[in-house]
């Protein structure tokens, strides 16, 4: 496994990108709501776009733009927005026509344990944007990158980890219990084998208890039991396994909806196509299906 639990290591420091748009507000109020609660900054990140607009394009092009005018402006705009949220709060700019980049170079530079930004989406359709700026983050950023959906109207309670008992799967697991302790996670696993049913729970110290299985579904059973025990979490972290049968996009949607799921915690990279944003298919569908929050946690590369 890449890392072990460590108790208490919440972010100091959280990255908002935004660009100030009434779509960016739910992720600034979630991003408002982790910072109070864990007692951390709030770096709000706007990216200046020059190709978006052909004055800003002439002005940069020819030496002349100027953050001041719109830093100004952007400053009102988050005193107003986080009028009595009372979370200390700082304001960057970047003019950059590859927002992906800015935000994940600036992330680096202001050392933020977390990326926080809204759900990126066709305005005509309502679709996920595969290669929008969102998958490119979740692509490149060494930090969890959170993607909210709705509006933040508390803490984040009822947590899903979806799992391929993967390496991957445990960075996730590990992420979820540091960063929000004291809730039960419930780790999802999608099993599509056709004999497969629905089961819930497990024989284990850190987690409830499994009926008896049809099956087809021993195999799983006894991975679970040794994914959870390769976690090194301490035995006051709750851990409650749900096994149910069908394809991850369909079966997971199904059971946030019906279980009033908050957030859905992820890898980014998997054995199986649960979490491949390599292939990018599965993860995009989930992005776009998901009727909650998603926190994808990527696998550290060698060089990072």
């Amino acid at each position: 496994m890449t890392e072990t639990y460590l108790a208490g290591t919440t972010p100091d420091r959280l990255l908002l990108a935004t660009d100030f748009s009434a779509r960016c507000d739910r992720a600034l109020d979630r991003a408002a709501q982790l910072a109070s609660e864990w007692r951390a900054e709030l770096v709000v990140l706007k990216v200046l776009e020059p190709a978006a607009s052909a004055d800003l394009a002439l002005a940069w092009a020819g030496g002349r733009a100027s953050d001041e005018p719109l830093l100004h402006l952007a400053r009102q705009q988050l005193v107003r927005d986080l009028s009595g949220m009372n979370v200390p709060a700082t304001l960057h700019t970047a003019w950059s026509n590859d927002a992906a980049a800015a935000i994940r170079t600036t992330a680096i530079g202001a050392h933020a344990g977390m990326v926080v930004t809204g759900v990126s989406r066709n305005e005509i359709t309502g679709r996920f944007l595969a290669g929008s700026t969102v998958e490119r983050l979740a692509r490149s950023l060494p930090q969890p990158l959170l993607v909210v959906r709705y509006r933040a109207h508390a803490s984040y309670q009822r947590i899903v980890v979806a799992s391929d008992f993967s390496a991957s799967s445990s960075r996730a697991l590990q992420a979820a219990a540091r960063l929000f302790p004291g809730r039960e996670l419930i780790l999802y696993h999608a099993d599509d084998m056709p004999m497969s049913s629905l089961v819930k729970g497990l024989p284990s110290s850190l987690v409830e208890g499994i009926p008896s299985s049809p099956i087809g579904l021993d195999k799983q059973r006894a991975e679970c039991s040794a994914f959870l025990a390769a976690t090194g979490l301490p035995a006051h972290v709750k851990v409650r396994p749900v096994i149910e049968r069908g394809a991850v996009e369909t079966a997971l949607t199904q059971y946030v909806r019906q279980h009033d799921i908050d957030l859905v915690v992820m890898g980014t990279q998997g054995r199986g196509a649960i979490m491949s944003l390599l292939l990018g298919s599965t993860a995009a569908k989930l992005l776009d299906w998901l009727p909650c929050d998603t926190l994808l946690v990527r696998e550290p590369r060698a060089n990072e």
